[in-house]
């Protein structure tokens, strides 16, 4: 049913080169329907970006590029991994919005070095899921005129007709988004598409919605328009009858000469527009060389240094650390000049404001402060689309018990590898009496068990400047940054070895100690103190911070068995969150002091 859009998309409309997939002013195309996975691979292995017919018999195998969702990283031209319906709209957002953002950055007159479209391709599954309003929402308060969603309108889901549960007007509720909206009658019917493509494409004012009214499973006589061809093989018989109807030769994956013929016209277009760019980037390149070097270094992933550790070494002071961060988010902006970010519309509390950075907005594309309104899932996602996007770094902010409504986005960062930053304050029980709905208990649990993302919940300051330089850093991994509400003291011997994973930051040599102490957060000051009360008692103590356990697995052993000797068996750990994930340190012979209830709603 989607295959005549997208083949007018990808052959008359859409920007792309497949012998440069990665080409920086490509148009972004989206299947948000990941689990129509086969349409995009078809397009790739027609369009000559790589996929092979063996590559398309191996559908859905182990170690195949066709898996059965597309997946980002993995198979060449698949823009973002998408399967986890909603998710692909809503990171078409992000690269949108990053599109917008470096065209206003470093455009010139005459010199659009950043001019591209995204397209989405969504179905029904998309647009029931919420995230797909929140996403919508944010896009059309933002005017992005260069994201346009083509809607596979064939009103069939797992269960049967979508009657059954969505029956809303779904361009009404585009429109009153702020889209521009359009139908197409007929899926099959590539002119009216492709003259609908170039109105949407036409209005830079409004995002663009064009309902394409299709059949699912069009041309198989038995499954066609319903939700059989949803999810079940359509079986040798019904295929052999849908080539018949379809006058296509009976040959299995294979491709005519005619087509193979009409593409290679395609790809030599495609080349000759790539190369038009290349002369107009050289060109640009001439008459502003500075802009053309920043372009150049917002490309790169150097390694950065904040270096700011000394400014947190009174041990007479104290500071929150979502304050320790809103400073080092300050003096970071100054030095990486292609950071964006904001929060769902908590930048006062998790204090992620960029001083005099301005606002993205409709009015002002300049801005590095992002406004994503009360949207958590769609935030994450959006993130994710910035970062695939390219030019940019970004982080995203709300309290951590609301790290629960954005957990899809952040776990597919982590199978991404994008390097999205989280900044969640408002860390335990210490919220205090905004109540259990607001205290997080299993949150910490919830993102240390999540492969490839790395949390940090530094003990103070320095620790927190570690946490950001981590992240920033990071070529391949998100990491979430885990901060308090409350004053937290400066530590005497924290600082850069937060990086790490976990260090000794107080008391004796782990090798010499009867006891070690181990905690995160807030929580770090309390063993620090214990140590000393356990000193006067002439008991050995040993203190631990583990800001990150994800970080403390990847060191060397040795280093591992430094801190936490393996004959050290009397181990406390302390942590204002559940137990749960802390056995494998504290083992049969050692304590857990923690929280495995809920909170309440009483001072702190």
């Amino acid at each position: 049913g989607s295959a005549p859009m997208a083949y007018t998309l990808w052959a008359d409309h859409m920007k792309h080169n497949p012998k440069n997939p990665t080409w920086q002013n490509r148009d972004r195309f989206v299947l948000s329907a990941g689990h129509g996975s086969a349409l995009i691979y078809s397009l790739l292995h027609v369009f000559d970006y790589g996929l092979s017919a063996e590559d398309l018999q191996n559908f859905r195998q182990e170690g195949s590029l066709t898996p059965g969702h597309p997946e980002y990283g993995h198979t060449i031209g698949v823009e973002m991994t998408t399967g986890p319906l909603g998710q692909g709209i809503a990171s078409a957002v992000g690269m949108a919005m990053a599109e917008r953002y470096l065209g206003e950055h470093f455009n010139q007159e005459n010199y659009d070095i950043v001019d591209h479209y995204t397209y989405a391709l969504v179905g029904d599954g998309c647009l029931m899921e919420g995230i797909s309003y929140e996403a919508a929402g944010l896009a059309g308060t933002l005017k992005l005129g260069k994201l346009i969603v083509l809607y596979d309108s064939n009103k069939i889901t797992i269960e049967g007709a979508t009657e059954i549960a969505f029956t809303e007007n779904v361009r009404a509720r585009f429109e009153a988004q702020g889209f521009e909206t359009f139908v197409v009658e007929d899926g099959n019917d590539i002119e009216a598409i492709s003259k609908t493509l170039a109105a949407a494409k036409a209005n830079l004012d409004k995002p663009s919605f064009i309902e394409v009214k299709t059949q699912i499973g069009y041309g198989c006589p038995k499954k066609q328009g319903k939700a059989a061809a949803h999810g079940e093989p359509l079986g040798i018989d019904n295929i052999c009858e849908m080539r018949t109807f379809l006058e296509h030769h009976d040959q299995e994956f294979f491709v005519e000469d005619a087509v193979k013929a009409h593409i290679a016209d395609f790809i030599k277009g495609a080349e000759t527009a790539e190369g038009a760019w290349n002369e107009l980037f050289a060109a640009y390149a001439k008459a502003y060389p500075e802009l053309a070097k920043e372009w150049e270094a917002w490309h790169t992933k150097d390694n950065i240094s904040l270096d700011i550790y000394e400014k947190y070494a009174d041990t007479s002071k104290k500071m929150a650390t979502r304050n320790a961060s809103f400073e080092v988010i300050n003096h970071m902006a100054g030095i990486v000049p292609n950071i964006i970010g904001g929060s769902a519309d908590l930048a006062p509390s998790t204090k992620t404001y960029m001083n005099g950075k301005g606002d993205f907005s409709s009015s002002d594309y300049t801005g590095r402060n992002l406004h994503f309104g009360i949207r958590e899932h769609a935030m994450g996602a959006v993130a994710n689309g910035i970062a695939i996007h390219g030019g940019l770094k970004t982080f995203c902010s709300t309290f951590f018990v609301f790290s629960d409504y954005m957990k899809n986005p952040m776990r597919l960062a982590a199978l991404m590898k994008l390097p999205v930053t989280y900044v969640l304050t408002h860390d335990s029980i210490g919220v205090g009496e905004d109540g259990p709905t607001h205290q997080p208990i299993e949150q910490l649990a919830m993102l240390r068990s999540t492969p490839n993302l790395v949390t940090f919940r530094p003990a103070d300051a320095k620790e927190t400047v570690a946490a950001w330089e981590y992240a920033l850093n990071s070529k391949t991994e998100p990491v979430a940054i885990v901060l308090s509400r409350q004053d937290l003291p400066f530590l005497e011997n924290s600082g850069t070895e937060a990086k790490k994973g976990a260090y000794v930051v107080a008391g004796c040599d782990p090798k010499d100690s009867d006891i070690i102490l181990i905690a995160t957060g807030s929580e770090v000051q309390l063993v620090v103190n214990a140590a000393k009360e356990l000193e006067k008692e002439g008991i050995k103590a040993s203190a631990v911070s583990m800001p990150s356990m994800d970080v403390f697995e990847n060191q060397p052993a040795a280093y591992k068995e430094s801190v936490l000797p393996s004959n050290k068996v009397k181990r406390v750990a302390v942590e204002a969150a559940t137990s749960f994930g802390w056995h494998k340190y504290t083992g049969f012979e050692g304590k857990i002091i923690s929280i495995d209830t809920f909170g309440e709603s009483a001072p702190a």
